[in-house]
Order: structure tokens, then sequence, then C-alpha cells
């Protein structure tokens, strides 16, 4: 339950970052040319009050390079029903599984990369 609770608040840190262009590893975040997708779609329908579409663009930037189309199609029914997270974390089914480990990869690096945005 922990896990569960450390990765909800990893999503939601995402999404209550703000500020300007920040260069991490050597990557640059994306300037003003971002991804559209469905995970920018649900951070910029999320109720975080630091949401904007610089922020939502990086992330779904980081997603379009980290996640296939259908973990983010399943990704974005996280914000909808977050308990649908705890289902995939708990599965035994190895496409979650596999998904699960993108998941968290990508939380990680979206939160290193879009941090100030």
């Amino acid at each position: 339950m922990r896990n569960f609770v450390w990765i909800v608040a990893a999503g939601l840190a995402l999404a209550a970052c703000g500020g300007g262009e920040r260069v991490t590893r050597g990557y640059v975040a994306p300037g003003p040319s971002f991804a559209n997708g469905p995970i920018k779609n649900a951070c910029l329908g999320s109720d975080r009050s630091a949401r904007n579409p610089r922020l939502c663009g990086c992330i779904q930037s980081v997603a379009d390079s980290s996640l296939s189309n259908s973990e983010q199609r399943l990704a974005v029914t996280f914000f909808k029903d977050p308990h649908r997270a705890q289902e995939i974390r708990q599965s035994d089914r190895p496409n979650h599984e596999r998904m699960w480990t993108n998941y968290k990869a990508f939380t990680n690096r979206a939160e290193q990369i879009c941090r100030g945005l």
C-alpha cells in the first residue's frame, strides 16, 4: 500500500511543478513545441492548480518516449480512477507487470525532466 501511495504522490507531484526550462542529465526539457496526446489531456483536465500546457506537454513528451500507446491509454485511467492503478500494480498478468515497471520509470523520468515547468 505504501508503494501505491508513493506512486500516486509522485504522479501528483508532476502536476504540481512550476517554473522554467530545465536541463537534466544532458537532456533539455522540450521547448515551446510540446507533445500532444492522452496524458497531456488528462493532465490538463486534472484539478491540480499548477497544471499548465507547458508542464502537461512536457509530461506527454516523456510519456511518448517511455510508454506505448496502450500503456498511455491505461495510465490515463489512473487520473479518473486511482484504484485502477492499485489493481494494475497488484496484478499478476505479465502485461500489467511490464506496464507498471514502465509507468514507474516514466513517472520518475517525467519528474526529473519536467520539474520547474
